[in-house]
């Protein structure tokens, strides 16, 4: 088939969200997989919510999936405010899903009881789970939602919120569990978040996006609006398209699908790079106050955001 063919079939707007679900589907039935068939059994446990509801699951032996649900529940609502409906809505589809799939594995019986063999394959699994789920614009653990506020209002960082989170709980797990149960739980958490990060793309706080596109300033507007980032508009000429305008952007990487559903509704035919960013000095990747946004909603003109 063409590669225009492809393309084509990739931008129908139907194709996109069913490729978008099936993506976070299959993300998370991997996940189910990776935990009841082998760090459920093993009692193994995981980071961020996960990890305190696996805890809660190994002592009650309640449904895994309605814990996880019940704890992420308020984060759908904090996810629409700081995101967007389009990420709150995937991120509780996933949460339903996942909720069925890991009911639906759980009395089937373990694919090993060697312990090494579990953390391995069960946290590459995990990895490769939660990372379709990221990618698909979603997820099932509220923890960065979490980090991503208060990283906003100190000078803490998103990753080390969370690190400072997980350590907590293993630390927990240590007392309830026993020292070599925390370690092997710890170890499953590190192989799950390399693999996370080589699926996904990268897990660093921020992206910095470059837009290249005919008119950047109703694209800025609604990036303004919907996601609160301001952005740095320069004029660009390109050698055969002539002149261009170009935008520079840093977001987080929850915040990625709405912006590129942003750029392909405004135009369809921008050409859009995005790369990890190691260091930022200053406030990039906080977000303007919601009075300003408001004003801007209310029919004030836009200004370039200076980055």
């Amino acid at each position: 088939m063409p590669a225009t063919s492809l393309q084509s079939i990739r931008e129908h707007p139907v194709l996109k969200i069913v490729l978008k679900y099936f993506v976070v589907t299959l993300g998370i039935l991997i996940d189910a997989i990776a935990l009841e068939l082998f760090l459920v059994p093993n009692h193994v446990l995981d980071g961020g919510l996960t990890g305190i509801s696996l805890m809660i699951e190994y002592k009650t032996d309640w449904p895994l999936g309605l814990i996880v649900s019940a704890f992420n529940l308020p984060f759908i609502f904090l996810g629409m405010r700081q995101v967007g409906k389009r990420f709150a809505f995937a991120y509780a589809y996933a949460l339903v899903i996942f909720t069925i799939f890991t009911q639906a594995f759980h009395h089937v019986g373990a694919i090993t009881e060697n312990e090494l063999l579990s953390i391995a394959f069960g946290g590459f699994l995990l990895g490769a789970g939660v990372g379709l789920v990221l990618r698909g614009g979603a997820c099932i653990d509220g923890t960065e939602l979490v980090a991503l506020m208060i990283s906003r209002k100190s000078n803490i960082s998103t990753g080390q919120v969370i690190l400072i989170f997980n350590l907590i709980i293993f630390t927990v797990a240590a007392f309830l569990f026993g020292v070599d149960r925390a370690l092997l739980s710890l170890l499953t958490y590190y192989i799950a978040s390399r693999i996370i990060d080589k699926v996904e793309e990268g897990l660093d706080t921020a992206k910095q996006v470059i837009v290249i596109t005919d008119d950047a300033e109703p694209i800025a507007d609604e990036i303004y609006k919907r996601l609160g980032r301001t952005v740095t508009i320069s004029s660009a000429r390109g050698l055969v398209s002539g002149k261009k305008e170009m935008m520079y952007v840093v977001i987080t990487r929850l915040e990625l699908p709405e912006l590129r559903e942003i750029v392909h509704e405004s135009d369809a035919s921008a050409f859009i790079t995005i790369s990890d960013v190691n260091e930022i000095i200053g406030k990039h990747v906080q977000k303007v106050e919601p009075a300003v946004v408001e004003e801007l909603e209310g029919g004030e003109s836009f200004v370039p955001g200076d980055h």
